[in-house]
């Protein structure tokens, strides 16, 4: 008996052993990635403690033998380096630079072997921020047709998975390299693809795209510890994620979830039974129900944190004459996804949280009387529930409302275990360690970014997180001042009448201080917005302008990369005299008139009005306005969205707002 003991044992320890010396790579490498050109190529990763290394990148050819005529593949090695583990059992080395082609193999040998086949060397660019560059190209403009033709073997594409992380991780829950087509294509961020499509087109080289990126989240999560430390707003709560318990915290989180609900955790939808809507049904009893304000998100309404499904009930009462005809349902928007019933049929169902949900309802579906509208909604994620303009949730016949606006009957049917978690945006750091930190540090060209909607509410705030974020990954990465690129936010929300304050300019305004930092480049956007979306489906334009950036920036090209940025203004004899660089061939207004629209103006009482304007010569504008005899101070475009701007260059890129006083904004 002492000796199968004997025997176990050994047997585990050679287990163990065998384990442990097996060469584990990174999951950003994998076969059909691309390695960075021209600079050096770290390669890591961990085995046991000593052990030697060996990385070969080999190329095979075809030739024909001159004696057969036979087809002959030869392999030839075109670099290799050799190193030992440390002590921690973690080993890197840097292959030496090379040039632009492929396919490669590259292979990691220690006790066992690790392959990659289809590697090419080309450009990389590291993709990131929050829902629009995380939008997917099935959600664009022009969606079928750009899926359709997405064939580009030389664009490969890796998706870093979600992940919060209370400290820095060194490898990712997974993800691998895809090359591109029809098929990879659809789901993958539009303005990561568009913007190497731009690039491969007019480079024709390989396209690496490591897509990173959550949607509503703030630039400070995406910040590593070594900044955020010193930062003055943020240092304490990252003292507070730091000396959090984790598990204590998700007991707490539980104990709360279940005093909101009122009992257990509720994990199975009851309100669908064997694909029947029971909760739906004209005589459902949901006296014991709660009730809430409709519209309205429900976090916002006393279920804070809470993610799933949730069941919305209310009664209408029609008369016979309503009833004639088929009406039409309007119920605002709906986060994340719904279906609607009227009287247990079911009458809709959409996906989008961000679109109005506009639905027929069959006169046969209603009776005079009571009827009574169910909603199933699954929130996935953030918000949750009905919400928007309460004046578009109503019923009508095409001429008639019927307002559907209070407290409805309000259920929680199923809450998911995810929303139990700490989400990306409670600390800071969160998403810097679950998904930046692991790609470091892989050899990169440089960087995308569209981020900032969820910072505007802190605009002042975000000149110096942003800034901060730039420069720490730049540090981290250890490549130098490497190209960061990003977009300033476009157009959102209805124009204005009158000119006012706006925390969307105030931080497009530090979107463009941001552009001091070196290497730096910013796309415009603000004419290619939608007043009703948060996520407009033009990504096209989008890429196209990171891209001329990219040229501009990252590869020295002779071309015009933005828009028309103010430089300087002379107040005289009522009029203010604006001189714009970065101007192209000349400024030009879109419009037939050549008259140029955006601009305000304010004396010393610091009222703004709106002002007309002129381009007088290839650089300037003179901007003047009846009610402002003393002018003092010019805005341009300073909105949530300047709907009339029509001031470009000749190039066609947008002039950027600005605005020539330091007065204290909205969010200071």
């Amino acid at each position: 008996m002492k000796q199968n003991k004997h025997l176990i044992l050994l047997a585990f320890l050679f287990f163990v052993l065998s384990a442990s010396s097996e060469v584990k790579m990174p999951r950003i490498f994998s076969s059909n990635m691309v390695l960075q050109q021209g600079i050096e190529i770290p390669v890591w990763g961990w085995a046991s403690a000593n052990e030697k290394i060996t990385v070969i990148l080999t190329k095979t050819a075809s030739r024909e033998d001159s004696l057969t005529g036979a087809k002959v593949s030869m392999t030839s090695i075109v670099a290799s380096a050799k190193t030992k583990t440390g002590e921690n059992g973690k080993w890197m080395i840097k292959l030496p630079a090379q040039n632009y082609g492929g396919p490669f193999t590259l292979r990691i040998k220690g006790e066992n072997t690790i392959t990659f086949d289809n590697v090419m060397i080309g450009e990389v660019w590291v993709c990131s921020g929050q829902s629009n560059m995380e939008w997917s190209l099935r959600n664009t403009n022009n969606a079928e047709e750009e899926i359709k033709t997405a064939t580009h073997p030389n664009i490969r594409l890796f998706t870093v998975p979600k992940r919060v992380e209370q400290s820095p991780k060194d490898d990712l829950e997974g993800g691998e390299w895809l090359e591109c087509s029809p098929k990879t294509i659809p789901t993958f961020s539009a303005v990561a693809y568009l913007f190497g499509r731009e690039l491969s087109d007019k480079l024709n080289v390989p396209i690496g795209l490591i897509h990173t990126s959550w949607g509503g989240t703030v630039a400070e999560t995406w910040t590593s510890e070594q900044t955020i430390k010193n930062d003055p707003d943020l240092n304490e709560p990252l003292a507070k994620l730091q000396a959090l318990d984790l598990d204590t915290y998700r007991e707490e989180k539980i104990a709360s979830l279940k005093k909101i609900l009122g009992g257990e955790i509720p994990e199975k939808d009851l309100g669908m039974q064997n694909g029947k809507a029971v909760w739906a049904a004209p005589d459902f009893d949901d006296k014991d129900w709660g009730t809430i304000p409709t519209p309205g998100l429900w976090e916002e309404q006393g279920y804070t944190d809470i993610d799933g499904i949730a069941w919305y009930r209310t009664v209408v009462n029609l008369t016979a004459d309503q009833i004639k005809k088929d009406l039409t349902l309007h119920l605002a928007k709906i986060d994340d996804s719904d279906i609607a019933f009227v009287n247990g049929s079911k009458v809709g169902q959409s996906l989008q949280y961000n679109t109005d949900r506009i639905y027929p309802v069959k006169k046969e579906y209603l009776k005079p009387g009571r009827n009574v509208i169910s909603i199933r909604v699954e929130d996935t994620g953030g918000g949750g529930g009905i919400y928007g303009d309460a004046r578009e949730l109503y019923l009508t016949d095409g001429e008639n409302q019927i307002n559907i606006v209070g407290n409805w009957k309000f259920k929680i049917s199923k809450a998911t275990i995810g929303s139990f978690n700490i989400g990306p945006n409670s600390y800071p750091t969160l998403l810097y360690n679950g998904m930046i930190n692991a790609l470091i540090p892989y050899a990169i060209k440089g960087a995308i970014w569209y981020q900032g909607e969820s910072n505007a509410g802190r605009a002042m705030q975000y000149r110096r997180v942003f800034k901060n974020l730039i420069t720490d990954w730049r540090t981290h990465w250890g490549q130098g001042d490497f190209p960061f690129l990003y977009v300033s936010l476009a157009n959102f929300r209805q124009p204005v009448d009158l000119p006012s304050e706006s925390q969307w300019a105030e931080l497009r305004e530090a979107q463009t201080m941001t552009l001091r930092l070196p290497n730096t480049g910013m796309a415009m956007a603000i004419d290619i917005g939608e007043a009703d979306d948060i996520h407009p489906r033009n990504k096209q334009d989008v890429g196209k302008r990171l891209a001329l950036n990219a040229f501009k920036i990252a590869y020295q090209m002779d071309v015009v990369n933005s828009g028309p940025i103010y430089q300087s203004v002379e107040f005289a004899d009522g009029k203010a005299i604006i001189t714009f660089s970065e101007t192209g061939t000349g400024l030009v207004a879109k419009d037939k008139y050549g008259y140029v629209n955006a601009f305000s103006l304010a004396g010393a009482d610091r009222k703004f009005y709106w002002a007309k304007a002129k381009i007088i010569d290839g650089n300037k504008v003179e901007v003047s306005c009846h009610e402002v005899k003393n002018p003092v101070a010019v805005r341009f475009a300073w909105a949530d969205n300047p709907d009339d701007l029509n001031l470009y260059n000749n190039e066609g890129l947008p002039a950027v707002p600005f605005r020539t006083d330091d007065w204290p904004g909205v969010t200071k």
